[in-house]
C-alpha cells in the first residue's frame, strides 16, 4: 500500500499562513497550489505547497515572476 499524505484545507492554509478563503480564492482563479477532489472534499499534497513557494521565490524586485 502506499502511503499518500493530504492536507485538508484548513491545514494547508496554516502552513502557508493563508486564510482558507483565501485558498478558495485561488482555486476559483486557477492559481495557487494544486489540489485533489475526492468528492466533494479537497486537500492538497504537501508537494504542491512546497512548488508553490518556491516557484515565489525571487532575488529582486526586478526579477519577473516564472
Amino acid at each position: 500500500m502506499i502511503p499518500i499524505d493530504l492536507l485538508n484545507e484548513t491545514e494547508a492554509a496554516k502552513i502557508l499562513r493563508v486564510k482558507p478563503k483565501t485558498l478558495q480564492a485561488w482555486r476559483l482563479r486557477g492559481c495557487g497550489p494544486t489540489y485533489v477532489k475526492i468528492g466533494r472534499l479537497v486537500f492538497y499534497q504537501p508537494k504542491s505547497l512546497v512548488k508553490l513557494v518556491s516557484d515565489g521565490e525571487r532575488r529582486s524586485t526586478a526579477e519577473v515572476a516564472r
